[in-house]
């Protein structure tokens, strides 16, 4: 008998797996699987990123509103919705695994776009800098090249996803990375010491993105990470690239 129950086809042991993670953490997935989080870590997974969609969307009306130019305004969108996308999609996909799991094909494409909405949002974040700043001749080029990047990214995800998941996270961190090159050399510089706080937070927030069955909501540990970057990016942009020199002044 013990024999013959060894044998569980996939499904069949992810709905195991899932049932018997009662406490605040399941086992670790096995390679090239996708750990199971619990019904607590799901919560948590949801609540993290869904609780700041509307922030996400003021923070956007904001930056519309404080625009002087079409330009800036046309920039405040294209950022403040790459923001809103992270945060929106996130929660789709994580509401989806948590009470819709049973529809895998829907699961999975929701996955799929968790992904790629990563390298959008990396782009997006860098687009205030690139297009409000002003930039040489060679790092002009980086306002669209992040967007290559971002497309290549994409490709990447609809044919090799979830395949090669170290090689997926050195294109997320060379994408994060490379653009901070162009801005560092730009002649104004500030706000870079809050870029590469935002940065290192992001860094440090890997860790706990590839800790799933390690430590206890390591994924909304993450997600929490990422709120703090990206909030610290925010700040940065709306202080350096579009509160009024006036302003500035009075704090």
């Amino acid at each position: 008998m013990k024999r013959a129950n060894s044998f569980h086809s996939p499904d069949a042991q992810r709905g195991k797996l899932k049932h018997t993670g009662k406490g605040f953490m399941n086992t670790r997935a096995s390679a090239n699987c996708r750990y199971q989080p619990t019904c607590y870590e799901h919560a948590a997974n949801c609540y993290t990123h869904a609780l700041l969609i509307v922030p996400a969307f003021g923070g956007m009306a904001l930056l519309h509103r404080l625009s002087d130019t079409s330009w800036e305004r046309v920039t405040a969108v294209v950022y403040g919705l790459g923001l809103c996308a992270l945060f929106l999609v996130s929660t789709v996909f994580h509401i989806i695994t948590w009470k819709k799991s049973h529809m895998r094909s829907v699961e999975h494409c929701f996955h799929m776009c968790d992904r790629v909405v990563i390298y959008f949002f990396i782009a997006a974040s860098y687009s205030p800098w690139l297009n409000l700043r002003e930039l040489g001749p060679l790092a002009a080029h980086m306002r669209w090249f992040v967007w290559l990047m971002a497309a290549a990214g994409t490709i990447y995800v609809f044919n090799y996803h979830e395949k090669y998941k170290l090689v997926e996270l050195a294109f997320y961190l060379t994408m994060g990375f490379f653009p901070a090159s162009v801005v560092a050399s730009m002649s104004n510089t500030e706000g870079l010491q809050e870029l590469a706080c935002g940065g290192l937070i992001y860094v440090l927030g890997v860790f706990f993105f590839k800790s799933d069955g390690i430590i206890p909501f390591a994924h909304a540990i993450w997600h929490v990470f990422v709120a703090l970057a990206a909030a610290v990016h925010y700040y940065a942009i709306w202080k350096y690239l579009y509160k009024s020199p006036d302003a500035l002044l009075e704090t």
